[in-house]
């Protein structure tokens, strides 16, 4: 009975501390209230299914606790029980899958005015590149990474050569316009995550991941990798900068493009490396 006591009280102390917890919700992206409200699905959901297993193991408890001269009943399958089963499980499960795969469909599906942004993870620190004046990100290959070039741009791209750099630095971005932003690893796998935007999103070597978001607020967030990368893994952090639009060209037209960085460095091309 002490134990079924417990139980009980474990539930209803569970439920009052979520009520009573305070909770601040700030938006700072576009997808702050979408994901947020998914969490908070997926959690009344398995918050019920704690519920109902704890009470159903106190009930068990106190309905079937050992009594002099009684015996207890053998029943090794119940039809009905797994029937039950089968269809409570199946309702949950799609009931935690659905909101997620809505939300995972607009978190992927940018604006078609949404300005590209692309994200490098290497061991152990995150790079940046922005489209230039062109509006357009020249394409890049890993193969090409070298000391003179260390985001792998394709010098014989035109698209690429006023593409801004930003090597191991802040990444700035303006408030109020939507970015799809690109992901790509040089080396292992990582996960870009910046908890204030409720943006994560791993980087797999060899493909190009993406997600989109507006920024809706200004401040300095700071990036986390949240996927173990080796030793380095707990240094590899970065910050992302909201800035008014006026801050953020100021900031722009401090940055190098890869035509500047490059300029009396020759890079080679993807023809020069190969045998």
């Amino acid at each position: 009975m002490a134990i079924a006591v417990v139980l009980i009280l474990i539930v209803i102390g569970s439920l009052v501390f979520h009520l009573l917890s305070p909770w601040w919700l700030t938006p700072i992206a576009s997808n702050w209230t979408y994901i947020d409200n998914t969490l908070v699905i997926t959690f009344w959901i398995t918050g019920a299914v704690f519920a109902a297993v704890v009470l159903f193991m106190a009930y068990c408890l106190i309905r079937f606790r050992h009594k002099a001269g009684s015996k207890a009943a053998y029943e090794p399958e119940s039809k009905r029980l797994e029937t039950w089963l089968t269809v409570v499980t199946s309702i949950g499960v799609a009931a935690l899958l659905a909101p997620g795969l809505y939300v995972w469909a607009q978190f992927v599906n940018p604006p078609a005015d949404a300005r590209e942004v692309e994200v490098i993870g290497q061991q152990w620190q995150w790079s940046f590149r922005l489209p230039g004046e062109d509006g357009k990100l020249g394409s890049a290959n890993n193969s090409l990474i070298s000391y003179e070039n260390p985001l792998g741009i394709n010098p014989d791209d035109p698209d690429g050569q006023d593409d801004i750099v930003i090597e191991a630095d802040d990444l700035h971005l303006p408030i109020g316009i939507p970015v799809k932003v690109l992901l790509r690893s040089v080396d292992v796998l990582h996960d870009f995550y910046v908890p204030e935007f409720r943006a994560k999103m791993d980087l797999i070597p060899g493909t190009v991941t993406y997600f989109w978001l507006t920024p809706t607020r200004t401040g300095s967030f700071e990036v986390l990798c949240a996927e173990l990368c080796g030793t380095g893994h707990g240094f590899m952090r970065g910050t992302v900068i909201v800035d008014k639009d006026e801050d953020y060209q100021a900031w722009l037209q401090d940055q190098e493009t890869f035509a500047e960085l490059a300029a009396g460095t020759p890079v080679k091309t993807i023809a020069e490396l190969q045998p």
